[in-house]
C-alpha cells in the first residue's frame, strides 16, 4: 500500500480540500481516521514523526481497565476500559490477546485475601463478566514458583489483555487507508490556518522526512487535534493555556530466560505501594511502569523520552523484591523504553492520583481530544468525530462502525498454526500477501522472537518506512527484543530490506549509524 515512491505521489495530492484533517498518528488519531472514512468523509491524517512513534508505541502493552483506578474511585474510566477490552478481544483476535494476571498477596500489604477479592469482583462486574480465581499460599507458589515466598499469603488470578501497541495503530490506519482515507507520516503541522473570523480552517504542513518534499497549505471543513501529549502545543497556536500534565512511564525488557513468566503479575512496589506489572510480551518479559512528571527541559533537549537512572533503579528494586531468587541485575536488561502520558490536570499532588478520563474541547472551530487511555481509543475518537460532524452540518451521531476487518483464511500447510494466527492478527487481511512475498527461509523466526524474517521484507515494501528505526522499533519490534537493538543481525536485515527500500550503500550506512545512536540514547539498558 505505502510502496516505494508513495510519498512523492501523495504529497502533491494533499492540497485538495478535505472534510476532516486529523493531527496525530497515534491510536486516537488512527481511530478518528478509521471512523471518519467509514462515515463517508474525505479524511487526511498527518503525523509529525512516524506512526505510533509517540505514546501509542511506548505503552505498557496492555488493554486493561486498571485495577488502581477502582482504588482511586475512577469507576467510570474503569467501566469504559474493561468494556472496550472485551470489545477488542472479540473484534481483534490474535492482535489483542487475553492474558491472565496473578495478584500475589503478601504480609507486608496488610490486606486480607477477601479485600483483594472484592476489588477483583467489582472489576469483573464492570465488564460485565466473572473470571477470577483465588489461590491459597501453596497453590500460588506452585502456579508461579519464582515469586517471593517468605511472606506470601495467597492471591488471585484475573484476566486482562496484551497487545503490540504499534501494530494495533498500524492496522487501524492501514485498513482506513485501504477504505479510502489518506495518511502520511513525517508531515509536521507548522501553523494552523484560520478564517477572517478566527476559526481554524486548515493547516500549513512541512515534509520533515528528509526527502525535501516541501510544504503545503491544506484546507478542511474541520480539524481534529489528536496529538496526545503534544496537544497543548497545537492548542497554543490559538492562544489557549496548557491543560496537560505530561507524565513519563518507563519500562524494562528482560529475556524470558532470565525472567520466566507465562502469565502477567500485578505487584505493589515495596517503597510506595504503586501498582506495577510484569508482562510476558513477544517472547520477552516487561516490567513497568513508573509515573514521573516530564521536565520541560528534557523535551527541549531530547527528541524522545527515556527511562532515567532513578526509574531504572526503582523498577529493579521492585523486581528484586518480588523475585529475590532470580538475582536480576542491570546486565540482564535487553532494553528500556519510556512514553509520555497526556494527563488532564486535575490538581492531584501525585501523578498516579490524577484521573485518566479523557477530555474533549472545541476552541476556535478546532476539536481537541486528549487524555484517556489506549484502551478507550474507540470511545474517544467517536466522541471527537461526532463533535466535528456537528460543526460541518452532518448528523452528529455515528452508528457503531467496524474498526478491525475480519481475519483472512490462514490455512497454510507449511506454516505452523501459532505463527499463522500471530501473523493474521498483526497484518489482518494483508497477511496472505505478506506470506506470499516471502523469499526462501524468510518464514523462519528471528532469534527467539515470534517474528519472522518475512515481516521485515513486507514492512520495507509496503508499510511507509522512512527511516531504519521505523522498521526496527515500530513495524517489527526487534529494537526492544534483541540485545544491542539487534546490532548483530543488521547485516542479515540489510540483505532483505535494502533493495525494497531503494537505499544506496551510503544511505544504508547513514541510517544504520542513526538507528544505533537512537537506540543507545533512548532504548538501551542505560539510556540518556
Amino acid at each position: 500500500m505505502w510502496c516505494k515512491g508513495w510519498r512523492e505521489q501523495t504529497w502533491p495530492a494533499l492540497s485538495q480540500p478535505w472534510d476532516v484533517i486529523v493531527i496525530g498518528g497515534g491510536i486516537t488519531g488512527a481511530g478518528v481516521l478509521r471512523q471518519a472514512v467509514a462515515a463517508g468523509l474525505k479524511t487526511l491524517l498527518v503525523e509529525a514523526n512516524d506512526f505510533a512513534s509517540g505514546t501509542s508505541g511506548k505503552s505498557s502493552k496492555l488493554i486493561h481497565g486498571g485495577l488502581r483506578y477502582i482504588l482511586n474511585k475512577q469507576f467510570r474510566v474503569t467501566q469504559e476500559s474493561v468494556r472496550e477490552r472485551e470489545w477488542m478481544l472479540r473484534t481483534a483476535p490474535h492482535l489483542v490477546d487475553k492474558l491472565g494476571f496473578i495478584f500475589p498477596n503478601l504480609e507486608r500489604y496488610h490486606a486480607a485475601n477477601r479485600q483483594i477479592g472484592i476489588v477483583l469482583a467489582v472489576y469483573d462486574l464492570l465488564a460485565p463478566k466473572w473470571d477470577h480465581h483465588r489461590y491459597g499460599r501453596q497453590g500460588l507458589a506452585k502456579a508461579c514458583p519464582i515469586l517471593k515466598k517468605d511472606d506470601l499469603k495467597g492471591g488471585y488470578l484475573y484476566y486482562d489483555a496484551v497487545m503490540d501497541d504499534c501494530r494495533v495503530v498500524l492496522r487501524v490506519i492501514k485498513e482506513a487507508v485501504r477504505a479510502g482515507g489518506t495518511a502520511i507520516n513525517y508531515a509536521r503541522v507548522e501553523k494552523l490556518l484560520r478564517t477572517t473570523d478566527g476559526n481554524v480552517c486548515g493547516i500549513a504542513l512541512k515534509d520533515v522526512s528528509g526527502t525535501d518534499g516541501g510544504t503545503a497549505e491544506i484546507q478542511a471543513k474541520v480539524v481534529i487535534n489528536a496529538s496526545g501529549a503534544w496537544s497543548d502545543e497545537i492548542r497554543g497556536q490559538l492562544g489557549q493555556p496548557g491543560k496537560l500534565r505530561r507524565v513519563r512511564g518507563s519500562h524494562l525488557v528482560f529475556p524470558r530466560t532470565k525472567l520466566p513468566v507465562n502469565t502477567g503479575i500485578t505487584l505493589l512496589h515495596p517503597v510506595d505501594n504503586r501498582a506495577m506489572f510484569v508482562i510476558p510480551w513477544e517472547g520477552s518479559t516487561i516490567i513497568g511502569t513508573t509515573e514521573v512528571d516530564q521536565p520541560a527541559e528534557l523535551d527541549r533537549t531530547y527528541a524522545e523520552p527515556f527511562a532515567g537512572a532513578d526509574e531504572i533503579a526503582y523498577i529493579m528494586e521492585a523486581a528484586g523484591f518480588l523475585f529475590p531468587d532470580l538475582k536480576l541485575s542491570n546486565d540482564d536488561i535487553i532494553s528500556s523504553f519510556a512514553g509520555l502520558r497526556p494527563i488532564v490536570r486535575g490538581g492531584a499532588g501525585s501523578a498516579s492520583k490524577e484521573s485518566r478520563a479523557h477530555a474533549l474541547w472545541l476552541e476556535d472551530g478546532m476539536v481537541t481530544i486528549t487524555g484517556g487511555k489506549y484502551t478507550t481509543f474507540r470511545i474517544m475518537s467517536k466522541q471527537a468525530l461526532e463533535l466535528a460532524l456537528g460543526l460541518i452540518g452532518k448528523p452528529a451521531r455515528l452508528p457503531q462502525q467496524r474498526i478491525f476487518n475480519p481475519l483472512p483464511d490462514m490455512h497454510h500447510g507449511d506454516i505452523d498454526p501459532v505463527t499463522s494466527t500471530y501473523l493474521a492478527g498483526r497484518y489482518g487481511d494483508e497477511a496472505p500477501r505478506m506470506i506470499a512475498a516471502a523469499d526462501k527461509g524468510e518464514m523462519d523466526h528471528i532469534d527467539l522472537t515470534p517474528n519472522v524474517w518475512a515481516e521485515l521484507r513486507w514492512a520495507a515494501r509496503s508499510e511507509g518506512v522512512v527511516h531504519l528505526d521505523d522498521l526496527l522499533m515500530r513495524r517489527v519490534r526487534l529494537g526492544l527484543l534483541l540485545s544491542g537493538g539487534g546490532k548483530l543481525f543488521l547485516k542479515q536485515i540489510r540483505g532483505i530490506v535494502q533493495a525494497e527500500l531503494g537505499w544506496s550503500d551510503d544511505r544504508w550506512q547513514q541510517e544504520e549509524n542513526g538507528y544505533l545512536q537512537t537506540w543507545q540514547r533512548y532504548y538501551s539498558p542505560s539510556p540518556g
